[in-house]
Order: C-alpha cells, then sequence, then structure tokens
C-alpha cells in the first residue's frame, strides 16, 4: 500500500481511475486541495487545502460478483468508522446507510464507490473518501458538518491517518462476506428504534425502524403501522 501525495487535483478518483494501470491494490493517492470533489448525488465535497482528508484508494477485489458489489461499500465504510473509532474513543462512530459515517447526527465523512465490471466480477473500485480532520469552520450550506478537531481539540498529521485508513479498509475488505455484513449492520446509525423519513417514491414522510440491508445494498424499513418498504440509494432521505 503506497500512499501518494498530490498538491493540486480536480477530483482524486478522476486521478486514480486515468493512471489506474500504474497503481496496485490499496495504493491511496490524497490530495492537499481538491479543487472538484465530489460527494454522492453529484454534491460537492467542503475541505479546505490542508486541513482534512480528501483521498482516494484502489482497490483490486478478488472474486468479488457484481451482484454484491455493496460488499465493497461496506468494507470501506467500516474501515472508515474504525479509523475514526481510534481517534475518538468516548464517541460512538456510526455508519449512515448506505455509507456517510456519523457522530451523534453530525456528518464526519463521505465516501463515492466507482466499480468498474469485467463480465460478472468488479475488476476494480476507486474509493473515494473525505473526512472532516482539522477544519473548524464549514461555510457550506450542508447541514450537520463536524470534525475530529472539533471533537477533540486536537490537530492531527494527515499522511499516518491515511495510511491507517487504508489499513482498516484492508482488513475490513478481507472479512468473509457473512461477517462483514453483521459488522457493518452493527454500527448502523439509527439501527434501534423508530425515526423519521421521507419516502422520495411517495413524497410523503414516514416513521420507520431499520429492519434488513440487503445484499446489494437496499434498505428495508418498517412503519409503525407495521409495512415493510424497501429502498434503493436516493429513493428514501432521513430526516434530521
Amino acid at each position: 500500500m503506497r500512499v501518494i501525495t498530490l498538491d493540486t487535483v480536480g477530483s482524486t478518483n478522476s486521478y486514480v481511475a486515468s493512471r489506474a494501470g500504474s497503481l496496485g491494490h490499496g495504493d491511496i493517492v490524497m490530495a492537499v486541495e481538491q479543487t472538484a470533489g465530489r460527494g454522492q448525488r453529484g454534491n460537492s465535497w467542503e475541505a479546505e487545502p490542508g486541513l482534512n482528508l480528501t483521498l482516494s484508494m484502489l482497490l483490486r477485489p478478488s472474486g468479488v460478483e457484481a451482484a454484491c458489489q455493496f460488499d465493497i461499500s461496506r468494507a470501506v465504510a467500516l474501515g472508515t468508522a474504525r479509523m475514526l473509532q481510534s481517534l475518538l474513543p468516548e464517541k460512538k462512530v456510526l455508519i449512515k446507510w448506505p455509507n456517510d459515517i456519523y457522530v451523534d447526527d453530525r456528518k464526519i465523512a463521505g465516501i463515492l464507490i466507482e466499480n468498474t465490471l469485467t463480465g460478472r466480477l468488479i475488476e476494480r473500485s476507486i474509493a473515494g473518501i473525505g473526512i472532516n480532520i482539522n477544519q473548524t469552520r464549514f461555510l457550506s450550506d450542508a447541514p450537520n458538518p463536524v470534525s475530529v478537531a472539533q471533537l477533540t481539540g486536537l490537530t492531527y498529521t494527515l499522511p499516518p491517518l491515511a495510511e491507517r485508513l487504508g489499513q482498516e479498509i484492508l482488513a475490513a475488505l478481507g472479512l468473509p462476506a457473512e461477517k462483514l455484513r453483521v459488522e457493518y449492520d452493527s454500527l448502523l446509525w439509527r439501527r434501534d428504534g423508530y425515526h423519521p423519513y421521507r419516502d422520495n417514491l411517495l413524497h410523503t414522510d414516514i416513521e420507520a425502524r431499520i429492519t434488513a440491508i440487503g445484499p446489494m445494498g437496499h434498505l428495508t424499513l418498517t412503519t409503525v403501522s407495521g409495512e415493510s418498504r424497501t429502498y434503493a440509494f436516493k429513493e428514501v432521505t432521513a430526516l434530521l
């Protein structure tokens, strides 16, 4: 596993994709400044230059079928959560489906996975990860950002954290599939009890609890009336 640092780049995901032939499994490209970093739903990712982890990791998983590609997302989210938990031992670091990382009700990290398939198998995955580390002021309209520094009052050196993050992700990726899914489910944000959601298919708000995460990553909720509803990404929104 190598950690390659760039001063400035548009998107680390795009950079890794354009140079994937010269990069190995587990290699990380991190940027001091990322000018076109992307989050889920095409959103930009706010990161003050030099203060946060903005990076992409190339993964070449062995024998992972396209039908199980959400296991890559599970492993990256689990590894990220574990790294942050080591920095925040007094807090509970959780995974907000599908792969945001939360502390309490505040977002500390976001993940964007881009898979390339060959036949039925995943040839490679690029995991773009943004983690709020040393930034203490957020200027975008994101509703709930938080950083490690805000929670601890400490300042962190970034390259060792990138290496630790990579090690945790590779360890999670090496778990047996069933253990990976159990570990991921155990860290789900709002895993217990009923909480507010917006059903983006029916344009209604519901109170529901998480029942299951399917092999393909679909979220199943059960409403207070006992109705079971299953959603793909973007079809339901957790309300804060």
